[in-house]
């Protein structure tokens, strides 16, 4: 009997994958329109003739059928309770989601209705998804940082028939909004006991027992009706210019993507291991770290909700992950925390560190150039550095690291290459279904985001005479539009079908991506000058390690101005505080200032920090390609920018207009007079 699993998966199997249930009849639902706005309206799949594209849709039932069918056993989520760690099987993964799925439909939830997920990455967040989509409902990320009137709009927006909460601080923003929701059925809480009885709220464990008495026959039947061109998912932008918009995704968009870039990046089944700590309302978090990982077999192991406030390393040193996914600012975090480490070190340990580095800049360079010569004296550098640095940031098990969800500068790119780690740039969409472009080892080119997942298509549109036009999308994986906003979606997709990203970009001679910048985000000067500001901000930083954001301005005015801020201390709650970081402080004992805070700098305009800012801005504005590109006056700030503070999305991109609308006395102090 041939194995029934996705292609060369098991022992002994050889050959290219087969794609995925190829020898499955699947039903797809009548459609003539490849985008809708209506949740319950399904859509024509972008399919190719032949080739990657032309694999048969599937449900995401059939894809964890599939794999927990040929690969029960293996262990697909960890997580640690009493500073233990506890594993649960594909077997009892699916078990478990079954479970919920019944429960779900226990408390009513309705087809096409949301279920709303708001709550910090857990097994419980996986099954209540899962479980959601089993069930007929739409599953919905909501983001932790969101505001009882974000939670509302989400949940609102999504006829959400159930909300599943982590603890009572998000129980308590949805109890703040719940007369509001009036397709609301039931609130579900998965930490923790409830510190009030209520009605039709529910512990996880009150809730995981409600379904016991449907029969799986309900529940199969259900799952029988659904098709792979229809909506399971809803993926809300994080609303920086607006209320946030539904991407709809079908079971296709997820299952295509997830074994596309599984095969793309030589993933092998029931080997790989990730770590999960990004924000799940993120299509990012999702795919990485459910989808690919139901895909392939994979584990993913769960970080502790304070990941980002300094215990992933921790985490990574315990799992030792097959790959990882960063965020820039987690990259950036790791690169001035080893700046610091190696500030402390001694003359002759800086001396073999920087000469290590020499050798792994070469030797990554080599392998980016396809060369593969190994340079004299690596393999000494490898055992006294390269090896060390990877096992203290728990990545020595790791065989591809990634980045991607904002623009990430050329110096922490470089840093880590010399470190013999090179990030691969990953570039997506909540309406690509993330990923569209993708590094790897296998090719990879510093500041380009990688070449296409095969069977996703690029086009330039509108290029001008460098050969920069607006990246657009073509693929299984493009959404199916924005949830009840038909102009929205109309904007988005032409009447091709090919989804504009708002990005500009140009392809090299090589096939590979680079973004140049963003349409919305464009600066155009009073003199008519086009500047994309992420370059500039990017050299600012590089050239001036104390600084933390930059935020160049400048739109309609006579000249470029910039909003800075220095790195800090960040509290407990992700807040910046007025103590300046190590790094900070040690630049400015260098510099004869005994400054420890960020106000102490400010407030005395302090000499000889703000010459060395000037200092930094003269070499950035050396570089410019024409004066409408030099920075002319700048300012810092006293706070750094902060998902609390509301400068930053939840993935930490920047906010501009929020910025702009924050600081706009101090913008029109730099125009004052002109």
């Amino acid at each position: 009997m041939s194995c029934p699993c996705f292609g060369s998966c098991c022992p002994g199997s050889e050959g290219e994958p087969i794609p995925i249930y190829r020898q499955h009849n699947v039903s797809l639902k009548p459609a003539e329109l490849l985008w809708s706005t209506e949740k319950h309206k399904p859509v024509k799949l972008r399919t190719s003739e032949s080739g990657p594209g032309s694999e048969t849709p599937i449900t995401i039932h059939q894809m964890f059928q599939r794999t927990v069918d040929c690969h029960g056993n293996e262990l697909a989520l960890k997580w640690k309770e009493d500073g233990k760690w506890i594993a649960m099987t594909y077997k009892e993964y699916l078990l478990q989601c079954r479970s919920a799925a019944k429960s779900f439909i226990k408390l009513g939830l309705e087809h096409y209705h949301g279920v709303g997920i708001l709550g910090f990455n857990s097994p419980q967040w996986f099954i209540a998804d899962i479980g959601c989509i089993m069930a007929g409902g739409l599953s919905t990320g909501i983001y932790t940082t969101n505001t009882p009137e974000a939670c509302q709009y989400v949940a609102n927006n999504c006829e959400a028939n159930v909300l599943v909460v982590e603890n009572q601080k998000q129980l308590i923003k949805v109890l703040q909004v719940k007369d509001q929701l009036p397709h609301l059925k039931a609130i579900v809480q998965y930490k923790g006991d409830l510190e009030q009885k209520l009605p039709n709220v529910y512990t996880w464990t009150e809730f995981m027992k409600l379904g016991e008495e449907v029969p799986d026959g309900v529940l199969d039947d259900v799952i029988k009706k659904q098709a792979p061109n229809e909506c399971c998912t809803l993926i809300y932008t994080s609303g920086t210019t607006g209320n946030p918009k539904g991407v709809m995704l079908s079971h296709d968009n997820i299952t295509w993507i997830a074994n596309a870039v599984g095969t793309m990046t030589n993933l092998k089944m029931c080997e790989e291991e990730v770590v999960s700590y990004l924000p799940l309302s993120h299509v990012a978090a999702q795919v990485n770290d459910i989808w690919i990982t139901m895909r392939f077999a994979a584990t993913t192991s769960f970080a502790q909700p304070d990941a980002l406030k300094g215990s992933l390393v921790e985490t990574l040193r315990e799992v030792h992950p097959t790959s990882f996914l960063g965020v820039p600012r987690v990259w950036e975090k790791m690169h001035e925390r080893m700046k610091e480490v190696g500030a402390k070190s001694s003359f002759l340990q800086k001396q073999v560190v920087d000469w290590a580095k020499e050798k792994g800049s070469k030797a990554s360079q080599n392998e980016m150039n396809g060369t593969n010569v190994v340079p004299w004296g690596f393999s000494v550098a490898n055992n006294l550095v390269f090896k060390k640095v990877r096992s203290a940031l728990g990545l020595d098990n790791c065989k591809a690291c990634y980045t991607g969800a904002a623009p990430i500068t050329k110096d922490t790119l470089e840093y880590f290459m010399s470190l013999h780690i090179p990030l691969f740039e990953v570039y997506g969409m909540s309406e690509s279904t993330g990923p569209h472009t993708i590094s790897c080892q296998e090719g990879f080119c510093i500041t380009s985001c990688g070449k296409e997942v095969p069977g996703c298509n690029t086009k330039l549109d509108n290029p001008d005479k460098d050969g920069n036009g607006e990246i657009c999308f073509y693929g299984r994986h493009v959404f199916m539009g924005y949830l009840n906003m038909p102009e929205k979606t109309e904007e988005a997709l032409d009447n091709e079908g090919w989804l504009h990203s708002g990005d500009l970009g140009k392809h090299d001679k090589e096939g590979f991506l680079f973004i140049t910048g963003r349409i919305k985000e464009i600066i155009i000067t009073a003199g008519g000058e086009n500047i994309p500001p992420v370059p500039i901000e990017d050299f600012v930083k590089e050239e001036i390690p104390i600084i933390s954001n930059a935020m160049l301005v400048g739109d309609k005015k006579k000249f470029l101005s910039m909003l800075l801020t220095l790195k800090c201390v960040m509290n407990d709650a992700g807040e910046p505080t007025d103590e300046l970081s190590p790094l900070v402080i040690e630049f400015c004992r260098q510099h004869g200032v005994s400054a420890t805070k960020v106000s102490e700098i400010v407030k005395n305009l302090e000499p000889a920090i703000y010459k060395a800012i000037q200092e930094g801005m003269e070499r950035v504005n050396n570089k410019a390609t024409s004066n409408a590109q030099r920075v002319q006056k700048w300012t810092i700030l006293l706070q750094d920018f902060s998902i609390p503070g509301g400068e930053l999305g939840p993935t930490l991109k920047l906010k501009r207009s929020y910025v702009s609308e924050k600081y706009q006395g101090q913008i029109n102090t730099f125009y004052s007079g002109t």
